[in-house]
């Protein structure tokens, strides 16, 4: 919060982070003013910026929270984002779980836009066929009409996105990793490269270990990141040192 009370209005391109919810990590007491962060990533990002919000829910007294879905409704209802597109970020290989409920594969992806999308570069992968498509269609009449057309040699890819985590995959800093939860750094490359281009500002407002940092810096984008806690702070730094002299508040 105080890092983007010193941000002036519609300050920077793209946001990406994962918030401490349901108080899933230790903030060493300090209170996550959900609601206060909200309206305050509206102000300080440019119109059709985008803000990619990583949350899942915590199980309480076997009930999920539903605390991904509550946030993801604030801001479009009361903070004035437009929920996007609803992504899901997929673990090949999470940890196991016990009890009477599936292994948990994924979290939520929330991108929320103040507008519409300024700026979209998709991730594509070669498509299956080549040549020409039957496209079908009924007239007017009902009648049963085809009309050839070329396929593509690409398409988008969907909006579910398989990445391994742990231990010298999600990076391969091994200082990071004394961190508990960490970013794959390819998931922030997907996501920086859909939403942004080069010279823009990416914010990271929960940096952790500093792996927003790392890849921003990597493909050309600059960067701000804030972190409360003076432990993730000390590992960020030295993980960054060698890439670039950071500034972390």
């Amino acid at each position: 919060m105080i890092t983007m009370s010193r941000m002036p209005d519609e300050f920077v391109d793209f946001v990406i982070t994962s918030p401490p919810y349901d108080d899933i990590r230790n903030y060493n007491g300090f209170n996550f003013e959900f609601e206060k962060i909200a309206f305050e990533l509206f102000r300080v990002i440019k119109k059709g910026g985008v803000v990619i919000w990583v949350v899942a829910d915590a199980t309480i007294d076997g009930s999920e929270t539903g605390t991904s879905f509550k946030q993801a409704l604030f801001f479009k209802e009361n903070v004035g984002f437009r929920l996007h597109d609803t992504m899901i970020y997929y673990k090949n290989n999470p940890m196991p779980q016990t009890g009477n409920r599936y292994h948990q594969h994924f979290e939520y992806m929330f991108a929320l836009s103040k507008g519409n999308p300024k700026t979209f570069n998709p991730i594509t992968e070669p498509t299956k066929y080549r040549g020409l498509a039957n496209m079908k269609n009924r007239g007017k009449e009902g009648l049963l009409e085809y009309e050839k057309v070329p396929r593509t040699s690409e398409k988008k890819v969907g909006n579910v996105f398989f990445y391994s985590v742990g231990g010298g995959i999600s990076t391969k800093d091994k200082i990071a990793y004394q961190h508990p939860a960490i970013f794959p750094e390819q998931l922030v490359y997907d996501q920086i490269y859909t939403w942004t281009n080069e010279n823009d500002l990416v914010y990271d407002p929960f940096m952790g270990s500093g792996t927003t940092a790392k890849v921003a810096h990597l493909m050309n984008r600059r960067w701000i990141g804030s972190e409360i806690s003076k432990e993730y702070v000390e590992i960020a730094q030295k993980r960054l040192e060698q890439y670039i002299t950071c500034c972390i508040f």
